[in-house]
């Protein structure tokens, strides 16, 4: 009865999942339990699944951030495992009442045995080939014992039966009394262990093949990453190369580039500094001979001294009669130098940094004096300057007047729709659209007068749409080329725009006071640039930068800068060139479509180039 007991408790203290003695078993939330181990390889199974399944009911149980050991622990279940443990085993062979402590057990006899039965054991003919494991490592842990399993019914009896229906093991007994008369499919348990085992080896065969289907798997994508990891680690050494290659490269060039401007301004320091020694001897000059002859502390008695001052008044009238400075020639020479500005290639690879070149502007005068009201590109590339008293002036880019048009039309706005056809405003604030033949069209525009809007101006856009600004209504309007009505109005937020308005890619490019605005064509402003002096302008360049001028009225120098779409500077394109006082603070700024740039007061027409 007691080995009987034995065999019931080791049964009961076995992991259905590892079929070995629990080890830190946990409950599930249906009462089973399994070891922690086991549990943790399971959950490992589904992937970031938090809900753990029963591998006997099916219930689930929620396991927090998968982590088992929040788990309950079966604490009888563990304390049982260590009694037993703590329990010495027996020879259950020997029949004597005083039985000695087994060191090994027979996995075939299901028996422990003593050190004298076990030399019996293995002594016997039929059991040579029993399969005998040392109790020392069954205790460790490191092998498992396959045991008899004895009936619950009848524990005398082992379950040396296995019912396929039933899917539980049964002693000879139980498959007469319960399994026979349902025509149960009954097996030998160590038939049914042999299959088992071999369906086991067939699936771990199966899963080592899988395994290593998704090994080769898992090292052809490491390959592939290492692959990818090379391209990376040459790409890096490539750019680092060019890079310093680069580098190096824009040192020279910038070296060159630094010489050459050396070069050109120091021949016009040269001829400055000259200019300035000459002046400054001369001063000298006339400070030591006026010195001596007006020093009153001495007077010349004798005849020397009296020889001696008069040569020396001779020597200081000749001095005198040498002419005023000629500022005209610092100027030129001056100007030479100014002339030197960096261009840099803002369209090219920035590695051609750009080159240094001399400023040359063609300086026209317009046929009208102090008349200029605007200015635009014409469709065959060259610049329409248009007359608030009336007409319009067409120059080449090198300055030619190629005709004038629109004799008796004041020209307050200008500009082109895509079929070259002319759209002019006048003094009114009218707009009128003209053929390319000059040919006035019958299509009216309902704009805000003078006395509602104020000055305008007036753009066109590449969808053909035309924008007049108004000062004084501080909006502007968006006409369709159909003209009629205000298809909608741009609200300007506060401030006038004065003059100019171009349309840039998106944008709207307006200037007010000293500040430049890209507006989007909702009004709300976008890029802001402020403090740039008394009313600057703004134009689109044929590299689709924006440039803006600016100018001195006081003393007649422009400066023209280019700059990015978010108006972040790029270059200086001319600094400071003089030009000629204008008799009223009015100008435009626009691009030839070769390049040359045109800047327009109201008397002359500048084309840099």
């Amino acid at each position: 009865m007691a080995e009987a007991l034995k065999s019931v408790i080791a049964q009961s203290l076995e992991c259905p999942v590892c079929l070995n003695t629990f080890t830190d078993p946990k409950f599930l939330s249906c009462s089973h339990t399994y070891c922690k181990a086991c549990l943790e390889n399971i959950l490992e199974c589904h992937g970031n699944d938090q809900m753990l399944r029963c591998p006997v009911c099916r219930a689930e149980t929620l396991v927090s951030n998968q982590d088992v050991s929040k788990l309950p622990t079966n604490l009888a279940l563990n304390s049982l495992i260590k009694d037993v443990k703590n329990q010495y085993q027996f020879c259950t062979n020997c029949e004597s009442e005083n039985k000695p402590q087994d060191v090994v057990y027979c996995q075939d006899c299901g028996k422990y045995f003593c050190t004298t039965c076990q030399n019996k054991h293995s002594q016997m003919p039929d059991c040579i080939s029993h399969k005998v494991l040392a109790m020392s490592e069954i205790l460790s842990g490191k092998v498992s014992v396959r045991r008899y399993r004895k009936c619950r019914k009848h524990p005398k009896e082992d379950e040396e039966c296995f019912c396929f229906d039933c899917r539980r093991f049964a002693c000879y007994r139980c498959v007469v009394m319960d399994h026979t008369n349902e025509r149960h499919r009954v097996i030998e348990a160590v038939v049914y262990e042999n299959s088992h085992m071999k369906s086991i080896e067939d699936l771990k065969s199966k899963a080592d093949k899988k395994r290593s289907c998704f090994q080769k798997y898992v090292d052809f994508i490491y390959e592939q990453k290492e692959r990818v990891s090379n391209v990376k680690k040459q790409c890096t050494k490539d750019i680092n190369k060019a890079y310093e290659e680069s580098v190096r490269h824009l040192a020279e060039k910038k070296e060159l580039l630094i010489s050459e401007v050396k070069g050109r301004t120091e021949v016009v320091e040269i001829e400055l500094d000259e200019m300035k020694k000459s002046a400054q001897e001369h001063i000298t000059h006339l400070t030591t001979i006026a010195d001596v002859v007006t020093n009153k502390t001495k007077i010349p008695l004798d005849m020397d001294a009296l020889a001696a001052h008069d040569t020396l008044c001779q020597d200081l009238q000749e001095a005198l009669k040498q002419e005023d400075p000629d500022y005209n020639q610092p100027r030129q020479s001056s100007k030479k130098g100014n002339s030197i500005s960096f261009k840099r290639d803002v369209e090219k690879d920035e590695l051609a940094l750009g080159k240094i070149v001399n400023t040359v502007a063609k300086n026209i005068v317009l046929p009208t004096k102090n008349c200029m009201n605007a200015m635009v590109g014409t469709p065959e590339g060259r610049m329409a300057v248009g007359c608030y008293t009336a007409g319009l002036d067409i120059f080449s880019a090198d300055g030619q007047h190629r005709q004038k048009v629109f004799k008796n039309v004041v020209i307050r706005g200008v500009g082109f729709l895509s079929d070259d056809r002319y759209v002019i405003l006048n003094g009114s604030n009218d707009i009128t659209l003209y053929t390319p033949e000059y040919t006035k069209l019958n299509v009216k525009f309902e704009t805000l007068s003078p006395d509602k809007g104020g000055f305008a101006d007036l753009t066109v856009d590449g969808n053909d749409q035309i924008y007049v600004s108004y000062w004084k209504a501080e909006n502007i309007q968006v006409f369709s080329q159909a003209g009629g009505k205000v298809i909608r109005e741009i609200p300007c937020g506060g401030y006038s725009p004065i003059r100019q308005i171009t349309c840039y890619k998106d944008y709207l490019i307006t200037a007010s006071s000293d500040t430049i605005q890209l507006i989007d064509k909702q009004g709300v402003i976008k890029y802001k640039l402020m403090g740039l002096g008394n009313f600057p302008i703004a134009a689109v360049s044929q590299g689709n930068t924006i440039m803006i001028a600016k100018l001195n009225s006081d003393i007649g120098l422009v400066s023209i800068d280019e700059y990015t779409n978010e108006l972040k500077h790029v270059q200086n394109l001319v600094s400071d060139y003089k030009i000629e006082k204008p008799e009223r603070t009015w100008y435009y700024l626009q691009q030839y479509r070769s390049g040359e740039t045109a800047f327009c007061t109201p008397d002359r027409l500048y084309i840099f180039h």
